[in-house]
């Protein structure tokens, strides 16, 4: 389960609710806010997301693991006859540990014991003790280069986790549209209803005049015309609100597709404009989570050609081997009797070099296209970014002066049907004129709901633009990578 907090409990019981069965369809009263934190508890995508930076964990383990000590033990018998059936006998055994250090150092420490016999000459034992270390001195030497496995892993780990931060951003954003996007369809079904309801209302004083003589027959086409038209857009709404309702019940993996959703939030409208593209852009250079991901991928393509660079030089190891020895008729008088007077040590060098060196060469080229490939990917990312950034904005205030225009438009709307009906109802205007003044009045109140709905989408849109999402919605993702926060 994603671990979350107290206050998440109550924001979800307190203003969400919990689900409740209505009849048989359940009924979820919702705000934005518990849709949000819904969505990041229970959305299937996200949970499958979550494994991908424990997986990449365990990758830097796995290089971990190559500096662990090594215990190892063999032991062998065999047996020799030579042409006068004569038999010797070998008896093997050695145990010990191994150690591979970052710096290259390679350090061995095993005690071996031997038994030969022999028909003619008996049995002997020997115990040997030794210590053996061997130092790279041109390839494989230094931390830089035996450390960069290891290394490359916890950046592949990091890039993960930001990549389940945009992942978890994302879906953050699709949550918070999907749901003003039900909301608005709600809104419209009312605005169509209203509308329907002022169309039938307007087709029965028509009939009426009609009936009386007061109006010629003709006059009832446009009434009735225009309360069908307006029963179409109505059946239109109301599958559109189905639709977005799906669309959000999926994102908060909801059991039960009938589940109601009532949308209890509303948007709210912001006066002041959202600031200077320059301060976002940078905010963003900072935050956005892709940005952090992708120069995480160019530093570990330095680290690879700082591999394959070491991997140009030849092999060169220093070794130095040192053993005492003891020899006994038994194996118990072979070890008591290892003494530092007999004793071997051996020192040298180990060179080897591939004749053109073509493997190491490529890997060392393809390390360095990549390289630049990275640093490129880097580059037109930031260019991306400041021109997303830049529309973003660019958006949230053509939404936000939209509002006020679509406002002062339905405001004239109304008086102009004001206006046609008193017209109509002196004998100057016609029920024609009166429909399409009622129609530019339901367009403009539509638009008007749309505006504010757009504004909050392009809001959200500019917080995705520039990586700060999450922040401004007071989420973060601890160590267990689950969602946690309180941000309204």
């Amino acid at each position: 389960m994603i671990r979350h907090g107290v206050v998440f409990i109550l924001v979800l019981a307190l203003v969400a609710g919990a689900s409740a069965d209505t009849g048989s369809r359940p009924l979820l009263d919702l705000t934005v806010e518990a849709a949000v934190f819904m969505a990041l508890e229970k959305n299937r995508d996200l949970e499958i997301q979550r494994v991908s930076p424990k997986i990449a964990a365990t990758f830097e383990e796995i290089e971990m693991g190559k500096f662990d000590p090594e215990l190892y033990a063999d032991v062998g018998w065999a047996r020799q006859m030579d042409d006068k059936t004569s038999q010797d006998r070998t008896i093997e055994a050695e145990a010990g540990v191994r150690k591979t250090f970052a710096q290259g150092t390679r350090v061995a420490a095993d005690i071996a014991y031997d038994k030969d016999s022999s028909e003619k000459s008996g049995s002997r034992h020997n115990t040997r003790a030794e210590v053996s270390v061997t130092q790279a001195l041109l390839r494989g030497r230094g931390a830089a280069v035996n450390l960069a496995s290891v290394r490359q892993r916890r950046l592949d780990t990091l890039a993960s986790i930001y990549e389940l931060q945009g992942f978890a951003q994302a879906l953050v954003a699709e949550t918070e549209t999907a749901y003003w996007q039900y909301a608005l369809a709600l809104k419209e079904i009312e605005i169509f209803q209203r509308s329907l309801d002022v169309a039938s209302q307007q087709r029965d004083e028509v009939e009426q005049q009609i009936e009386v003589g007061l109006l010629p027959e003709n006059e009832a086409a446009a009434a009735r015309a225009e309360e069908a038209i307006r029963n179409q857009a109505l059946i239109d709404a109301k599958s559109l609100v189905t639709e977005r309702r799906l669309t959000l019940l999926l994102l908060l993996n909801a059991d039960r597709p009938d589940t109601e959703v009532k949308a209890l939030s509303r948007p709210t409208v912001y006066e002041d404009t959202p600031g200077a593209p320059r301060d976002r852009i940078s905010l963003a250079l900072a935050a956005r989570p892709d940005l952090k991901e992708a120069q995480l991928m160019r530093d570990r393509g330095e680290l690879e050609v700082v591999v394959t660079k070491n991997g140009l030089l030849p092999k060169l190891d220093f070794f130095i081997n040192l053993g005492i020895n003891g020899f006994g008729p038994s194996p118990g008088e072979s070890l008591s009797n290892i003494t530092a007077d007999d004793y071997d040590i051996g020192a040298g060098f180990s060179l080897s070099r591939y004749l053109g060196n073509r493997e190491a060469r490529a890997r060392h080229k393809a390390a360095g296209l990549s390289l630049d490939r990275e640093k490129a990917a880097i580059e037109n990312l930031r260019h991306a970014i400041r021109f997303q950034v830049s529309q973003a904005v660019n958006e949230v205030e053509r939404s936000r002066q939209q509002i006020f225009a679509s406002r002062k438009t339905r405001e004239y709307e109304e008086h102009t049907v004001v206006s046609e009906q008193e017209r109509f109802k002196v004998g100057a205007g016609t029920s024609l004129l009166v429909a399409r003044a009622q129609r530019d009045l339901l367009s403009s109140q539509i638009a008007e709901v749309r505006a504010v709905i757009n504004y909050r989408i392009a809001l959200i849109n500019l917080f995705l633009a520039e990586g700060s999402l999450l922040e401004r919605r007071g989420i973060t993702l601890p160590d267990d990578l689950g969602p946690t926060g309180t941000g309204q």
